[in-house]
């Protein structure tokens, strides 16, 4: 039998290891972040607007701490220890909204520390990337995996978030989040690796001048960060709108929210792993577009359709806009900046987070005014805008390593 540190170092344990946490801390976000519109508005008592005002603190907020801790790991942080950080701020923040109804206590003190335990998933992925190209795996299928982990996690974090929040009540909810960090930073801590930062010296002539070009003069980065705004600002305005749609508008069970979330995301698994595998044929850009298409498609149907079995059957276009860019996205975005990980991929991800302060303000605001009917229609004018941008975007061709 092989002793402890040896064990640990196996490449089976490490990726095994890697799978688990990214598991776990995406279970933490996916219970707390599908019922967040709804802990607000009846736990709280906040109005629609102060809810969208929540969320665009909370997403700048996110923006600015993930953003700093990337550009720090990439110099000279190590992104384990980091990691774990971010999940002891995460169980910080789980237990201020489980005893806090304050408004203000939550978008101060709330706010900051989920700010900080925000850049626990880009880093993590940043590790698995760095990970990934020194032991010789090939980086996309790697990714594919890990990232169907963030999926799963979505598969049972939606379903149980609303029903502990519903039969429990959210102290039980936030306090079971709180429980999922402190099994990740034991994992963290005990099985992930420290890697060593890609030289600049191992890259070719091209790779080396996007590395030293900065990311705000980099046009395909820049197209890349706005396609990814507006396709998941619709996304974002779906899943802080939806909840309340379903419950005020359709008049349908309010357990159904967290069904659809969940189905989506268990969809989306397969529909990773073999978007990972098509990347060598069909390439990024082109998988995009087709993500992007499945996205118009989608939001056509949620505008038309309004039965139950519909929007069951529906979550099967969203898997696949979903699916593909959530995995495709950030490799994308770490194969135009190869130096940077960290900042590659919390850019990935504040991408993601930026949407969150327009689809914030945009819910709110549509919602008071013109009904929840527009917010759909809104999104769908988001995702082709994404289209536009994502045309914008040059073909990276980057050789695969495998082993």
């Amino acid at each position: 039998m092989p002793s402890s540190p040896s064990f640990r170092k196996l490449k089976t344990v490490i990726f095994t290891a890697f799978l688990f946490t990214t598991f776990i801390v995406g279970v933490a976000g996916a219970l707390q972040s599908p019922t967040l519109s709804r802990f607000l508005t009846f736990e709280v008592h906040a109005s629609a607007d102060k809810v969208g005002i929540f969320y665009s603190i909370n997403a700048i907020a996110s923006i600015v701490g993930s953003f700093l801790l990337a550009k720090y790991s990439d110099s000279s942080g190590d992104r384990r220890t980091i990691v774990i950080f971010c999940c002891l701020m995460g169980i910080i923040n789980s237990v201020i909204f489980a005893f806090s109804r304050q408004y203000l206590v939550l978008i101060t003190l709330g706010v900051l520390f989920a700010a900080l335990s925000s850049a626990a998933m880009p880093q993590i992925f940043a590790l698995a990337r760095e990970y990934a190209v020194k032991t010789g795996r090939n980086v996309v299928a790697f990714n594919s995996l890990i990232r169907a982990q963030l999926s799963l996690a979505w598969v049972i974090g939606p379903p149980l978030s609303f029903g502990l929040a519903i039969h429990y009540g959210f102290t039980t909810m936030y306090l079971t989040a709180m429980s999922m960090f402190i099994v990740a930073i034991i994992f963290v801590a005990i099985f992930l690796p420290s890697v060593e930062k890609n030289p600049i010296s191992s890259l070719n002539s091209a790779n080396i001048a996007m590395a030293n070009q900065s990311v705000f003069k980099n046009r395909n980065v820049v197209f890349l960060f706005l396609s990814t705004i507006f396709m998941w600002t619709a996304n974002m305005m779906y899943i802080i709108d939806m909840p309340l749609y379903v419950d005020s508008v359709l008049h349908l069970s309010s357990s159904l929210p967290g069904q659809l979330m969940g189905l989506a995301a268990g969809i989306e698994i397969p529909v990773m792993i073999i978007a990972g595998y098509l990347v060598p044929i069909l390439g990024k850009r082109n998988l995009f577009f087709i993500a992007i298409i499945c996205g118009v498609l989608f939001y056509i149907g949620i505008i038309f359709f309004t039965n139950e079995l519909a929007l069951f059957s529906l979550q099967i276009l969203n898997a696949l806009f979903i699916g593909i860019v959530a995995n495709i996205g950030i490799i994308y975005f770490q194969d135009l900046l190869p130096t940077q990980m960290g900042v590659a991929s919390t850019l990935f991800n504040n991408g993601i987070t930026c949407s969150i302060i327009v689809a914030g303000l945009l819910q709110g605001f549509l919602s008071d005014l013109y009904g929840h009917e527009i917010v759909y229609w809104v999104a769908l004018v988001m995702v082709s805008v994404s289209f536009l941008f994502c045309a914008l975007v040059k073909d990276v061709k980057e050789p695969v390593t495998s082993k």
